[in-house]
């Protein structure tokens, strides 16, 4: 079925801002609630929210086999469930009926009052109820930069790195949209020259610049996906700041790995944008040396070309951009990720999240996280406002951004800004 969503000559009725991240040939999904305080299943084009869940109950799904309450609903799980070919026939009728030449919706007052919404008349809400959430370590110049500081920098990649894409299974329960501050958070750290640990804040608080993807269901337990076929499995990509507390992770890490340091908050941004939207910006990744395993094997361009940025802004400051790296960096492939991940019969469903994995480029301003940008704290990062950073300051916010751009079409995620708070006080 052709992705008739992509054609880049197409213009929609609605305005659409220059360098705006969604035209529309973007149409992610998100879940949004209105002023009426309804929670529905929505998309967007330039600065309007559109509530597909009036869209479907005024008939414009028209031909589509779909549930009746499919978009009336507060998660996108059902929608995802449906598979490729629903997003699909969905995708290419939002453009058809918002497309310039198209006068159906167009020339309807009084749908489109119930339909559209400008964004800043909605709150965003967590797109999916997410299951599971896998965390992959997948950037070659991140492990490499992390084993340089913590270990042998002669071999700072351990033996298993460049044949497995190494992750580990986080917690979806502090996973929250772009917008929602998260604490400080406490533990158990080993001071310098110490042997007895202390407990209390984190002083090392950082971001992780990161992407992350949603699957519809995989498989049955006991099953495992091909990498050629895995990509059908995945939905789509958000932005992802999976936050870390440096010095707590330092103490932990041994022998299990990531454990607190990592589960006290996961930021996202809240619109899923597509694979299909996504098409125009594949990219071959790094070369793969020594040749994975037969399993892990792929050819052709697996990549995408997604440019990141991350910026610190203080409280009642500007905000200084501090990195700028790219997806197509990835050593493993999301398609890599997911095979190796039902590799066991592991069941992935609906709804589960993967994230890439800190995306550091191959410079120092492409690094994806305070720990390399400042190496450990040994270089802060001064920013506009004359302040110096090692790591995240207490009411800094982090501001990550991503986009696609060619010479037709540019495709973004909007961004996940969250604000750190000071350590949580029960009153």
């Amino acid at each position: 079925m052709p992705i008739t969503a992509n054609d880049t000559n197409r213009k929609s009725w609605l305005e659409v801002p220059a360098n705006s991240d969604f035209p529309i040939q973007n149409i992610p999904f998100g879940v949004f609630l209105t002023k009426e305080n309804i929670v529905t299943v929505g998309t967007r084009i330039g600065d309007f929210a559109i509530d597909l869940g009036a869209l479907q109950q005024l008939n414009y799904f028209e031909g589509i086999e779909l549930t009746d309450d499919m978009f009336m609903q507060d998660t996108l799980n059902d929608f995802i469930s449906d598979g490729q070919k629903t997003w699909r026939l969905v995708r290419n009728r939002i453009a058809e009926l918002f497309d310039a030449k198209n006068s159906k919706l167009q020339d309807n007052a009084k749908d489109r009052d119930i339909i559209i919404f400008r964004m800043e008349d909605v709150e965003m809400q967590l797109p999916v109820l997410i299951g599971d959430y896998t965390d992959f370590y997948s950037s070659k110049e991140h492990a490499t930069n992390v084993g340089k500081m913590f270990r042998d920098p002669e071999n700072a990649l351990l033996p298993n790195w460049l044949h497995i894409p190494v992750g580990y299974h986080g917690r979806s329960s502090t996973i929250v949209p772009s917008g929602i501050p998260v604490h400080r958070p406490m533990g158990q750290t080993l001071p310098n020259g110490e042997t007895t640990p202390v407990f209390g804040p984190s002083r090392s608080v950082d971001f992780e610049l990161e992407t992350a993807f949603i699957t519809t269901d995989v498989n049955i337990m006991g099953e495992n996906i091909s990498v050629t076929e895995a990509e059908e499995y995945i939905f789509g990509m958000v932005l992802l700041n999976d936050w870390s507390a440096r010095d707590i992770q330092k103490w932990e890490y041994v022998p299990l790995g990531p454990f607190l340091a990592k589960n006290f908050a996961s930021s996202i941004s809240p619109w899923i944008v597509t694979m299909d939207a996504l098409e125009p910006f594949r990219t071959k990744g790094p070369k793969q040396e020594p040749t994975p395993l037969p399993y892990l094997q792929q050819k052709g361009k697996h990549s995408f070309d997604i440019n990141l940025e991350v910026a610190i802004q203080p409280e009642k400051a500007e905000a200084t951009i501090i990195s700028n790296s790219n997806f197509k960096y990835m050593y493993w492939t999301m398609s890599q990720q997911l095979a190796h991940h039902t590799s066991n019969g592991c069941r992935v469903n609906s709804g589960d999240m993967m994230g890439s994995g800190t995306i550091s480029g191959p410079t120092p301003d492409s690094f994806g996280s305070m720990l390399e940008l400042t190496w450990g704290g040994k270089n802060p990062i001064k920013l506009k406002d004359g302040t110096e950073r090692k790591f995240i300051n207490d009411n800094d916010t982090v501001i990550m951004k991503g986009y696609c751009q060619n010479g037709h079409v540019r495709i973004g995620f909007g961004e996940v800004s969250s604000k750190l708070l000071p350590p949580f006080v029960r009153k």
